[in-house]
């Protein structure tokens, strides 16, 4: 199946009121199981790399290559994501490489500063068909994200969105990146003020801190596209690490690797139904 838009995925899982699932890339083994989780589930899904990532491997194209293809290769729609990137000049590569879709991190910049840089961004990538996301409110360490007073404003996110022209927003609704706990308190309150107010697609980051059921709230609020990775990662580490306490001598990676794959591709599916059936 063709690569397909992450425009076409988000909107129409938006006007349906479902989400869909993006889910983070590290090594090849997880977009495999990823597509492979889509396909059995057969809903479309969301391959996405990060910056840090591609910095951990020492560049973006090795694994962007491997990742397009096996996303050309699957047998439901599949798109194509660079993640959290604060670099322009990475943006354009992915751009180049055939990403479908690029989300530009710039909240760590004053607002009109964002703004300018974010637009610039956009006005880039939609001459390439490219769909662009972008983040307002504060998505960070557990504590900040959970203090009181950050959250996204709906009136500001508006005027954001008017003014960079962004195909989605990542908002601050109380989720948190890098929890290894599913407990964050979500604001479904301020969910549904967003999604109101805004004509493009939400975007919940930090969902791996975000339970079963909270998650179907979220998406019944309002949320549209859910991006989930240390989730899986600590599925993936942990099958690692029995698979290698049960068999001490084992050497050949394919044998604690396959199963963390599967593990992580069981879980895609069942995460997929998750946020399909809110």
């Amino acid at each position: 199946m063709p690569l397909s838009p992450t425009g076409t995925i988000t909107h129409a899982a938006r006007q349906q009121r479902s989400g869909v699932g993006a889910f983070n890339v590290v090594q090849i083994e997880h977009a495999e199981a990823i597509v492979a989780g889509a396909e059995h589930a057969q809903r479309p899904v969301i391959l996405q790399i990060s910056e840090n990532t591609a910095r951990y491997h020492g560049a973006l194209a090795p694994l962007a290559l491997a990742t397009l293809a096996i996303a050309r290769a699957a047998d439901v729609p599949v798109a194509v994501h660079l993640d959290h990137a604060e670099s322009a000049d990475l943006v354009r590569e992915a751009v180049e490489l055939g990403f479908t879709s690029v989300m530009f991190d710039a909240s760590k910049l004053p607002y009109e500063e964002n703004v300018a840089a974010t637009r610039s961004i956009t006005e880039y990538c939609h001459v390439a068909d490219v769909w662009v996301e972008a983040e307002l409110g504060e998505i960070g360490g557990k504590d900040g994200a959970h203090a009181p007073g950050v959250r996204t404003d709906p009136d500001e996110a508006r005027a954001f969105a008017d003014a960079t022209a962004v195909d989605a927003l990542a908002v601050a609704v109380g989720s948190s990146h890098a929890m290894h706990t599913r407990d964050a308190a979500l604001d479904f309150d301020l969910i549904q003020r967003l999604h109101t107010a805004l004509a493009v697609p939400l975007v919940l980051h930090g969902s791996s801190g975000v339970s079963d059921t909270d998650l179907g709230k979220a998406i019944a609020a309002g949320m549209t596209k859910v991006n989930i990775a240390t989730h899986l990662n600590k599925l993936f580490t942990s099958t690692v690490r029995t698979h290698l306490a049960a068999a001490p001598d084992l050497s050949d990676p394919r044998k604690y690797l396959g199963p963390a794959r599967e593990a992580v591709a069981t879980e895609v599916t069942r995460l997929l139904g998750i946020l399909s059936h809110p």
